[in-house]
């Protein structure tokens, strides 16, 4: 068996740059599913015009959770990401335990996108005479995206970047367009993001569609051990992915409250859910622009889960370097230096559970789709409360030159925020899923669930492989 610090178990040195490490995050946030997908349904149903607000709190959040997050990047790297900083923050059973609850939640949110690809190709396509099932667009694009992510991380780099330039595009043509045209009926205002408009009733509610537009950041940090100097990039790329999806997300809702006017914008959200955005684009541009954004809709989408799928491929190939799954999962490509073995697993444990939904009949978006978005948006804050809190006890063990500001406040002040946003998300649950099912209801117990047997499957590993259990959470130089 090779050690873990053998070739056949490192990941390709210097394969990215901060600009790839960018691309993954932003495609991984999917700006244009999250813009045209997620935002109508906050300004339906949250605080209306101060939707484009609400994005920017929730991007002071991730800012300040960023500041604790990259200054441990530099102590703490590896293909882990937040299952290295855990274990070495808090402890090897906290580790695993956030290790399993990030599998569950990325594996959600990768079938969550699956089903929604499906269900739009399979709309798409249908005119053109070719009529699917959505499920067979969904399994095309697993085979796709499988074959994507055993080549150079690069590779995937590439793809991302064209499908976020053009996805991204579209959308600025469309704000530009109707700031220059002076917007709709009550012309241009900043009331977006004055204090009355933001924290108006509805607040919570926007919150959890707003704080699920920003899941996958942490991308930044699992490529650290394939960065070139990881010590800058990754600090870096955090910041620039965080500040580019914040100001985009406030930027492109803002410019959606101009063209329908602050008074009326809820109203149209929650007339036409589906055709907010299109309506305007048609309106302002033509008709040639919605069909754009319906292809560039697929696209994004693509991106989304091709994103999330070379994530995946990096936890499970850390827990299996590590000796907590398969050895075989540990091993890397010998010519593209990715991690194949974790990918081939990833992709049949998402095409079993995808054949599930279909054999009971699941409808691709109502069920696939919001069940396993809302699973995954509880999932995802519960990882990143354990962070931030194995972030305040790293560094008030390891000796380090940072401000109180880095170690302690920011942090302490992220911690208290994500809770908040945790409170939230569980309380609008059936609001975000769009079902009242008990098994929804029962997500967040779930998800502590699989926390918990993390910590106890790590305390087992402790007591039968102690040689395994302190070697958990190596940094691999």
């Amino acid at each position: 068996m090779p050690a873990p610090s053998s070739p056949e178990r490192r990941l390709a040195k210097d394969s990215v740059g901060l600009a790839h490490i960018v691309f993954f995050v932003v495609a991984a946030a999917a700006p244009l599913t999250a813009v045209v997908g997620a935002s109508p349904a906050a300004f339906a149903f949250g605080n209306g015009s101060g939707v484009p607000g609400a994005f920017v709190l929730a991007g002071l959040l991730y800012l300040l959770f960023s500041v604790g997050f990259t200054a441990m990047s530099r102590h703490v790297g590896g293909a882990g990401a937040f299952y290295t900083y855990i274990t070495h923050g808090i402890g090897k059973p906290a580790g695993v335990g956030g290790a399993f609850m990030a599998l569950v939640t990325y594996s959600a949110v990768q079938i969550a996108i699956y089903g929604l690809f499906g269900f739009f190709m399979a709309n798409a396509i249908a005119p053109l005479g070719l009529v699917l099932p959505w499920w067979a667009f969904a399994f095309a694009a697993l085979v796709v995206v499988l074959v994507c992510g055993q080549r150079n991380i690069a590779f995937s780099g590439a793809i991302l970047g064209v499908c976020m330039i053009a996805e991204i595009a579209i959308l600025l043509v469309l704000d530009l367009a109707i700031v220059f045209s002076g917007g709709g009926p009550e012309g241009i205002s900043f009331s977006s993001f004055a204090p009355s408009s933001v924290f108006a009733p509805g607040l919570g509610v926007a919150l959890v569609f707003v704080i699920g537009s920003f899941i996958g950041f942490e991308a930044t940090a699992i490529f650290g051990e394939e960065a070139e100097d990881p010590e800058k990039s990754i600090p870096r790329a955090t910041y620039v992915a965080v500040l580019l999806i914040t100001l985009f997300y406030a930027f492109s809702t803002w410019a959606i409250v101009q063209f329908y006017g602050p008074g009326k914008v809820q109203a149209a959200a929650a007339a036409s859910l589906d055709s907010f955005y299109f309506t305007a684009a048609n309106s302002v541009l033509g008709p040639w622009s919605s069909q754009v954004m319906n292809v560039l809709l697929i696209t994004s989408l693509f991106a989304c889960i091709l994103s999330f799928h070379n994530t995946l491929n990096r936890y499970f190939f850390a827990l299996g370097r590590e000796g907590l799954a398969a050895r075989a999962l540990g091993k890397v490509h010998a010519r593209h230096g990715s991690p194949y073995a974790a990918g081939l697993l990833q992709s049949l444990i998402a095409a079993v559970v995808l054949g599930l939904f279909v054999i009971f009949g699941a409808d691709p978006y109502t069920v696939v789709f919001s069940w396993m978005a809302a699973l995954a948006g509880i999932g995802i804050l519960l990882v990143q409360v354990l962070v931030s809190v194995a972030i305040i006890m790293f560094f008030r063990k390891t000796p380090n030159s940072y401000s109180a500001w880095t170690t302690i406040i920011a942090p302490t002040l992220a911690l208290l925020g994500l809770i908040g946003s945790l409170v939230l998300v569980s309380s609008n649950l059936s609001l975000l899923s769009g079902s009242e099912s008990p098994i929804v209801k029962a997500f967040p117990y779930a998800m502590v669930l699989v926390g918990i047997l993390g910590a106890l499957f790590a305390i087992r590993v402790k007591r039968s492989k102690p040689a395994l259990y302190a070697s958990l959470g190596k940094v691999f130089e």
